[in-house]
């Protein structure tokens, strides 16, 4: 399989799959192609791979011999990628096909097509599981024989099994193991015309989470625009749409957030060409096949243009926000949204870390991002002190605008005065929106301090930080909070707290530096890391320009350099050496074969096809360890794939190493 990806956002990527008629970036969108009936050349508006049905072809005498003689390529008039369709479509309306399984992947192979399909068994949502079961077995049996009878072709297999997650994981977990190009997740159309969002999700996630991420995943029959975005967020990849022609003989026009009726139309919904250059009473006045194909095209635009909007956003890092914004267009779509909240775990593997755009919150649906998931799961990776001082939001960074921070405060467990408590026993922590707790040494660290949200906060919010909160404050012989924090967060209640009391203008609010990299260091690579890497005398650098720590240096050798984009370590020589002495094996390691080793050992970037190991745990952007089979050290660099992603994938970098010579 030739699929690579470049880049990385929740569990979307942005690829590019090699066929043997072009490559074809993704997320992509494949119009679907009447073999017959095709009256607009869909490459004008965007497309780089379409999809047609090979049954079809198959029962018409004059096309199928024009597709055997010249080729699907000449019959449908497209010179790029083709995928072609097994008739399940045709079985799924009618019942039955005139057609066996051998005989459509011959076929499809015969025509000269990219990529085809086996003939599976398309169960529809809500049947009773022994169909379902019974379906599904023969779906496999047919993907088994299509194997054996296919040569040079590449393969679809459709991961099926009605609305029962349990059943589509077990068929994606056995197609898995097999030689399959592209992994359709089908039989979901149902779902979508009935607007069942919640169970979409179910179905899709319980079928990507089985599924090889080297392998593209094609969301079958999902052409409208509004669902493209939700769908990309989860790792679905291609896209089939009969919705841009379908809609437009019915006079429906597709935007990203929802349709629109031609007859309710007063203005014109968007500025692509038919919109700029039609009003919608030139359009109702039309003869109908011109109609049509005017408001098909505009489907086409508003489709494509959607793509290219998410791939933007993944690469910008900000897919979230996108998919937030599109959910809201359907309640039932938002409720799908709520629904990833159940997978926030494996999203957050897949999510990088670190990324271009900032986090903007823009509802409560943002408080289940895997943003938020990890910082949470990561605050237990810090060593606790006795005392934690808890003040409310200033502006970023927190530690430089401390001066503005109220000094009331109610104490609530533990019988010290914070006057009596020497400040290196005092965690000073801001309580914020989306992210509950910020201890003080992390509020340059991405996305603490690159985050907005709004200042008033709604109760879902409120009640997400109070629970936070109460978690936390469990790690504390004595708590300080601000009377701010506790009348905004409602913790009344909820804590046996004393009378308000005045911070001392002795306890000065500041955060000591070599306290910031240690904690910095255990956020980012693990409990005790802060300490392995800084150990004994430091030199901290600084920038002139803003005053912020930029390197840090051990008998002038650098140990790593705090990154200005996002407050994170990159590792120098040094820092590799001591990660690599005080971490286990193979944590934050990514191990290469032998023909791989002199590479590495030259700074050249890490191939996936050369990893024999790596840590299951590693996120993409993360700073990793290169080492041999024996554990040495050979190189440090960044990652580009996640762990997973490193192991299963046989192409493409794993690894941007950035300096060997161990």
């Amino acid at each position: 399989m030739n699929f690579e990806i470049k880049y990385k956002d929740a569990r979307a990527r942005l690829g590019v799959l090699k066929t043997p008629h072009g490559n074809i970036k993704t997320p992509a969108l494949m119009p679907v192609i009447h073999p017959g009936k095709q009256t607009i050349k869909v490459e004008d508006y965007g497309a780089e791979l379409v999809i047609t049905n090979a049954y079809l072809i198959y029962k018409n005498e004059d096309l199928r011999e024009i597709a055997i003689n010249e080729g699907v390529h000449e019959l449908i008039n497209f010179d790029g990628p083709i995928m072609t369709d097994s008739g399940s479509f045709q079985l799924s309306e009618y019942g039955d096909v005139q057609i066996t399984n051998k005989e459509i992947v011959k076929f499809q192979e015969k025509i000269g097509t990219d990529i085809g399909t086996s003939l599976d068994i398309p169960t529809p949502p809500s049947v009773k599981k022994e169909r379902a079961e019974k379906e599904l077995a023969i779906t496999l049996e047919r993907a088994i024989e299509a194997l054996e009878v296919r040569q040079e072709l590449m393969l679809n297999s459709v991961v099926q099994g009605s609305t029962y997650p349990d059943l589509r994981s077990e068929c994606a977990e056995i197609l898995g193991k097999m030689d399959f190009q592209v992994h359709p997740i089908g039989a979901v159309v149902p779902l979508m015309e009935s607007y069942r969002y919640k169970e979409l999700v179910e179905v899709v996630m319980a079928s990507v989470s089985h599924l090889p991420d080297s392998r593209p995943r094609h969301l079958m029959g999902a052409g409208h625009p509004m669902v493209f975005a939700l769908a990309v967020a989860m790792g679905c990849d291609l896209f089939d749409s009969a919705a841009y022609i379908l809609y437009a003989e019915d006079d429906r026009l597709l935007m990203p957030n929802g349709t629109i009726k031609l007859e309710n139309l007063h203005e014109m919904p968007c500025s692509c060409e038919v919109c700029t250059n039609h009003t919608p009473e030139q359009l109702r006045q039309m003869d109908k096949k011109e109609r049509v194909q005017l408001i098909a095209q505009h489907n086409l635009l508003i489709s494509f243009a959607e793509i290219r909007q998410i791939r933007q956003a993944i690469i910008q890092g900000n897919l979230w926000e996108l998919v937030e914004q599109r959910c809201r267009a359907h309640p039932f779509l938002l409720e799908a949204l709520r629904t990833l909240k159940n997978y926030s775990e494996d999203l957050e593997k897949y999510d990088p870390p670190y990324k271009k755009s900032a986090f903007f919150y823009s509802g409560p649906e943002s408080l289940n991002r895997p943003e938020v998931y990890r910082h949470l799961m990561k605050l237990d990776r810090i060593p606790n002190k006795k005392s934690v001082l808890i003040l409310p939001r200033s502006r970023k960074p927190y530690s430089e605008y401390l001066h503005d921070i109220p000094r009331r405060y109610y104490k609530f467990k533990g019988n010290e005065e914070i006057k009596d408590i020497p400040i290196g026993d005092v965690q000073i922590t801001v309580v914020d929106v989306p992210f509950g707790v910020i201890p003080l040494e992390l509020d340059q660290v991405y996305p603490l301090a690159q985050n907005e949200s709004p200042a008033d906060y709604d109760e879902n919010s409120i009640c997400m930080v109070n629970k936070v909160l109460q978690d936390y404050l469990e790690g504390f012989q004595a708590a300080f909070i601000s009377e701010d924090v506790v009348e905004t967060f409602q913790l009344g209640g909820k804590f046996p707290m004393d009378i308000v009391h005045e911070i001392p203008e002795t306890l000065k609010l500041e955060v000591d530096d070599n306290q910031r990299i240690k904690m910095i260091a255990d956020y980012q690579f693990g409990t005790g890391a802060g300490e392995a890497l800084f150990n004994g005398d430091v030199d901290i650098v600084k920038s002139r320009k803003t005053g912020k720590i930029r390197h840090v240096y051990a008998d002038q050798e650098l140990i790593a350099t705090l990154r200005a984009s996002d407050g994170v370590f990159v590792l120098g020589r040094e820092g590799a050496r001591r990660l690599h002495s005080f971490l286990p094996y193979p944590k934050n390691r990514v191990v290469v074969n032998q023909d791989a080793e002199p590479f590495a050992r030259e700074g050249k970037s890490i191939f996936a096809k050369f990893v024999i190991n790596c840590d299951i745990d590693i996120h993409a952007k993360e700073e990793v360890l290169i080492v041999n089979e024996e554990d040495q050290l050979l190189a440090f660099g960044k990652s580009v794939l996640n762990g997973k992603e490193i192991l299963d994938f046989n192409i493409g970098q794993a690894v941007k190493t950035r300096k060997g010579g161990f």
